[in-house]
């Protein structure tokens, strides 16, 4: 499992990724503004790799650029899907290279998100987790029901609620918390209850101001945009995807996430919460 950090890594490991790239490349857009990584995806058409992306059907402020994309995407060579719209949004951000690959990413293909905001992305070669993660960009590209095949996958409205709630309710010491809007009611109780067990809840971000309390330590980020989901359970586990504790992002909306129990990859987002706290 690799950590993908930004803004300090970039957009290298995507680019290097796409480059490496020999068969098939499928990958989801919600928003996308970067020449470079447009230009790598019209390389790997070129030498005659499969690129299929399916690209959400509206996002805010940002449709006319969609749809842009989608044309000269589509004069590329590339295969191209468009979300439907039975959901609020399709906000993942996911990628998969040659079927081996995946990556599950807290940004999006955007400058402001990968050069000026604080995000997280995990990188995976797990056989499981791989093919979990192209069953449901299949399956949204066909626009059905995804059949979600690991326990490691955090998708929304699918199972969000249910992995997320399980994975804080096993908290026994800490819990590291990046998100911007930390606002629904049931999980926020939840933190509260693990709190009041002793566990230390650090939350980098916001806090519905009807919840705060003592027991649940708030500061907001300072010297850069926060774009990212992220929780670290004890040092020894860390989820990391496109929703935030918030209703409409668990029960209405496409998301997608990953928990991963690699201990470099634990260990590398719990020591930048901890720069990042301390700044």
């Amino acid at each position: 499992m690799r950590v993908i950090t930004q803004p300090d890594d970039g957009l290298a490991p995507i680019l290097k990724a796409i480059k490496r790239a020999r068969k098939t490349l499928d990958i989801v857009i919600f928003r996308f503004d970067l020449p470079e990584l447009e230009d790598a995806l019209a390389a790997a058409v070129e030498r005659g790799v499969a690129v299929q992306a399916l690209i959400a059907h509206t996002n805010r402020g940002g449709e006319k650029q969609l749809r842009k994309l989608e044309s000269r995407l589509l004069k590329a060579g590339a295969t191209l899907s468009r979300t439907a719209d039975d959901m609020v949004r399709y906000h993942g951000k996911v990628m998969v290279v040659d079927r081996r690959t995946a990556f599950v990413l807290g940004f999006n293909f955007t400058a402001i998100d990968i050069k000026k905001s604080r995000s997280f992305g995990l990188a995976t070669v797990n056989r499981e987790i791989v093919a979990a993660v192209t069953k449901v960009i299949e399956a949204d590209h066909n626009r059905v029901a995804p059949i979600l095949s690991s326990p490691r996958l955090v998708v929304s409205p699918e199972n969000a609620r249910k992995r997320l709630e399980t994975f804080i309710g096993k908290a026994r010491r800490e819990l590291l918390i990046y998100d911007a809007n930390v606002c629904d009611d049931v999980m926020i109780a939840l933190l509260m209850k693990r709190a009041s067990a002793g566990v230390k809840v650090k939350i980098l971000g916001s806090l519905e101001e009807k919840w705060h309390d003592p027991l649940l330590r708030v500061k907001a980020l300072r010297g850069m945009r926060l774009h990212v989901r992220a929780i670290v359970r004890d040092r020894k586990a860390a989820f990391v995807g496109s929703q935030s504790l918030r209703k409409l992002e668990l029960d209405k909306r496409r998301e997608i996430g990953m928990i991963t129990k690699d201990p470099r990859a634990v260990g590398k987002i719990a020591a930048v919460f901890d720069t990042d706290w301390k700044a």
